[in-house]
């Protein structure tokens, strides 16, 4: 490990201990929990929309859990305004490993994704593409 992870590990670690959007919107247009058993982590996830309906205006977090699962959802935060709704559902787990800027292993995965499957889901909840009440990480997502 180089000078550049220690730069990402100092970023996960200022998110998680300073995290941006931390809190609820007042009036978002649609909101959504999922939680990571195997670790204890939880997410609500606010998103609110632009008057397109499509494009992501604001995003706020509330939640506990590790520094990966908490600054995973801070960076998202800042990430997510301006991008469309498809874009996020294009969103994999590559893209959150390279946000962070750091090699994740296998079994701290389901902590990075948690907050993005939880704003997908949203997303797909508010399209009315699934019915399904939380997010759980142990349902085999990608």
């Amino acid at each position: 490990m180089g000078i550049g992870s220690d730069m990402y590990r100092q970023q996960i670690m200022d998110h998680y201990k300073n995290p941006r959007n931390h809190g609820r919107l007042e009036s978002p247009t649609f909101t959504h929990t999922g939680e990571n058993p195997s670790c204890g982590d939880t997410i609500t996830m606010d998103v609110q929309l632009a008057d397109d309906g499509e494009t992501i205006e604001r995003v706020a977090f509330a939640g506990d859990g590790c520094a990966i699962s908490q600054a995973s959802a801070s960076m998202l935060t800042q990430r997510l305004p301006g991008t469309t709704l498809s874009e996020l559902d294009a969103m994999d787990t590559d893209d959150i490993t390279e946000m962070l800027g750091v090699d994740i292993s296998p079994m701290r995965i389901k902590c990075a994704v948690l907050a993005r499957q939880v704003a997908q889901d949203g997303a797909k909840i508010h399209d009315g593409e699934i019915e399904i009440e939380q997010t759980k990480t142990e349902d085999g997502d990608d």
